[in-house]
């Protein structure tokens, strides 16, 4: 019998991925449309509810996530569906390394003891849920992720930006391939138990990686430069997004990865897209990258 997905943010990049990954896999696909659809009612005859609502900016994390929460786990008492949740390293403590499921939980923000206080109420409410857990998504399709936002900027102008330590280490997760893996989990989500903490392992590189690896693609040299925290010192009085970025600066010279053996042990058959295609996926083609000293007008970035 075929199975049901509801989408939970269907516009956002997590639910659009999502949405094609679980149609490839035979399920028959549900989009909630918050405006129009009350969600117990959009749940029911629903197996699977994938949560990929999230406020944009990280705006008003404290009201908004609780409240989001509340909902989903009352959509998922009403129909008996799995909840799957896009986590993230938020909530994990703050001296690095190979992240498991086995990694103490002691977020060193605000936002981590939101996203903390978040998964808990999962447990507390006993519905059945998974929590697949990954680094900075990187999205092919769109111009929000943080390739296009971050590292790859300025590419146009031959630069790669780092908003910390180049040489750290750095979680990151092609979205393509986390849902692949949330359909495989889906799949075998009677023999899982009420609440499941999976790493996803995706792929770990450094900005000096990244820098390398561009230059052999665009031929040419790329040289690094740092992102301007100051900016956002001076804009956070009166811009939210500014103060937000600024609590999670410590990550990104946080040598991490995400361990990829308890994904391995429940998806032995998963293949991640190749490293090299991942790390293209941001790149302009060659004849599009500009002259030392020009600029090019409209491309992505998160500051002017």
């Amino acid at each position: 019998m075929t199975q049901t997905v509801l989408i939970l943010g269907a516009n956002g990049k997590i639910g659009r991925s999502a949405a094609r990954a679980f149609a490839d896999g035979g399920f028959r696909v549900r989009l909630y449309d918050r405006k129009k659809d009350d969600m117990v009612g959009a749940a029911q005859g629903a197996q699977v509810i994938v949560n990929g609502l999230n406020p944009p900016a990280y705006h008003d994390w404290e009201n908004l996530i609780p409240a989001i929460t509340a909902k989903v786990i009352a959509a998922a008492r009403a129909s008996g569906a799995t909840v799957i949740i896009p986590g993230n390293v938020y909530n994990l403590d703050a001296r690095g390394g190979q992240w498991s499921e086995h990694t103490l939980h002691d977020p060193p923000t605000k936002k981590g003891r939101i996203r903390e206080e978040m998964e808990q109420a999962y447990r507390d409410a006993g519905v059945p849920t998974i929590v697949l857990r990954a680094g900075s998504f990187i999205d092919p399709e769109q111009k929000d992720d943080v390739m296009k936002v971050l590292l790859l900027r300025e590419i146009a102008r031959g630069r790669v930006t780092a908003a910390g330590d180049p040489a750290a280490n750095q979680a990151y997760c092609y979205l393509p391939d986390w849902a692949r893996a949330a359909v495989g989990l889906a799949k075998r989500r009677e023999s899982l138990a009420s609440f499941e903490d999976v790493p996803f392992p995706g792929h770990t590189f450094t900005v000096n990686e990244l820098r390398a690896h561009a230059e052999r693609e665009l031929g040419r040299p790329i040289s690094i430069t740092q992102f301007p925290w100051w900016v956002l010192t001076l804009c956070a009085p009166f811009w939210e997004l500014a103060r937000e970025m600024k609590e999670m600066r410590y990550l990104f010279s946080l040598p991490h990865s995400l361990s990829g053996e308890k994904l391995a042990r429940l998806l032995p058959d998963f293949v991640p897209t190749p490293l090299s295609e991942v790390l293209s996926a941001g790149l302009p083609e060659k004849q599009l990258i500009l002259p030392r000293g020009a600029r090019r007008e409209n491309s992505p970035a998160l500051l002017p």
